[in-house]
């Protein structure tokens, strides 16, 4: 059996051990120890140490039975073997999974919600709750308490207790196991049975921060950092918005202020920009029409553009076949390997273009579609021009047709 030394001590990050016994598989070597700091990966939703066996890393740690095993990809010796965990990720984990439990113990006191599920990621921790949702307010609630309580500095302790015991105490969560049940108590506040590292002391988080909150699966998951990784956090954005404010010549608290105005003024802007823009295309369009081709009763204009953006190609022909009668446009807009084309008429002209569209595709290879009324699509630039050619040729001799 391996003695768990993370549970004695979870700051020991430096320890000697004996090697018992080296198996090995196609995973790599399976070293298994006396005793050990390292805590397997995922026991309880938290993630494994980092660390190295006498310098040689160790690539995962497992539970087998009452033993821990360590995978690593060299050979080792049996006897004496130095231990080392990254002690600033042991830092990190022990601050997520004691910020879940104060989070978790929070929302159950103030709402009588149930944590549900857990998971502790690289960038942040979730948990889920068994409510559809949950208020803004109330989040806000329950992180002023948790921060309330963190400032308090509440003592983190642990101990190992029977089921007979367990019943007696007012945890969260029903244990897993019927035995040796080890439970984590926030100094009288909150008792959950776990089996994970934790911080001795709520004032180690230094504060916790949800971050957002989402549905999932009809519950909902909340997002939070604490620790580190909130401050972290916090100076990153306390930086943005210290530059966003000197950008804007502005104080920090009225960054949004100022934002918002400028974000409407813009709106605002790219609204008359696009007024004016659509009354440039529609003079272009009325230009276009000078250079109409009558065919029998109805009228062709076909032109080609050179790199004109499609969205205002689309605008103007769509106008134009909106506002005429008797209207068929084919339009190319040429581009440096692939160019595109659009074919279309007004309401009033008898023509299925959907079969123009057909006959084309079979001389040319093209890609695009649409209706009797629109087809678009893209071709090799260097079939453009044969391409609108044909497509006049197909749509007079459809028009003759219909006469």
């Amino acid at each position: 059996m391996t003695r768990r030394l993370y549970w004695e001590n979870p700051y020991l990050f430096e320890t000697d051990a004996k090697i018992e016994r080296i198996d090995n598989n196609e995973e790599g070597f399976q070293v298994t120890l006396d005793r050990s700091i390292f805590y397997p990966d995922m026991s309880g939703g938290q993630p494994g140490d980092d660390g190295t066996i006498n310098s040689v890393n160790v690539i995962r740690t497992y539970e087998d039975g009452d033993n821990l095993v360590h995978v690593v990809r060299e050979r080792l010796a049996l006897g004496k073997a130095n231990l080392r965990i990254s002690g600033e990720r042991r830092m990190d984990l022990m601050q997520q999974h004691s910020g879940q439990h104060l989070l978790s113990g929070v929302l159950f006191r103030l709402f009588g919600t149930e944590t549900i599920g857990f998971h502790l990621g690289e960038e942040y921790t979730t948990i889920d709750l068994n409510v559809p949702d949950i208020s803004e307010d109330e989040l806000t609630r329950a992180e002023q308490l948790c921060n309330k309580i963190i400032q308090s500095n509440f003592r983190i302790k642990s101990y190992v207790v029977s089921s007979d015991e367990v019943r007696l105490l007012p945890v969260r969560k029903r244990p897993s196991v019927d035995k040796n049940i080890r439970v984590v108590e926030i100094d009288g506040f909150d008792y959950s049975p776990c089996g994970g590292t934790h911080v001795a002391a709520t004032g180690e988080l230094g504060l916790l921060k949800v971050i957002r909150r989402e549905k999932y699966k009809g519950n909902t998951r909340i997002y939070f950092l604490t620790g580190k990784r909130a401050v972290d956090d916090y100076i990153n954005k306390f930086n943005s918005v210290r530059d966003i404010s000197a950008v804007l010549s502005t104080g920090d608290t009225q960054v949004f202020e100022r934002f918002s105005a400028i974000y409407n003024e813009r709106n605002s802007l790219l609204k008359d920009m696009k007024e004016l823009k659509e009354r440039l295309l529609s003079l272009e369009g009325e230009n276009l029409l000078r250079s109409t081709k009558l065919h029998g009763e109805g009228r062709i204009i076909c032109k080609m553009f050179d790199n004109k953006d499609f969205k205002e190609v689309s605008y103007m022909g769509n106008w134009l076949t909106n506002t005429n009668e008797r209207l068929v446009l084919i339009f190319g807009i040429e581009g440096s390997s692939i160019s595109q084309f659009m074919i279309s008429k007004s309401k009033d002209v008898e023509l299925e273009l959907n079969d123009i569209y057909k006959e084309l595709s079979s001389l040319y290879q093209i890609k695009g579609g649409g209706n009797s009324n629109t087809v678009q699509g893209s071709i090799s630039s260097s079939h453009l021009n044969g391409l609108l050619e044909r497509c006049l040729e197909l749509v007079m001799k459809a028009m003759d047709q219909k006469k």
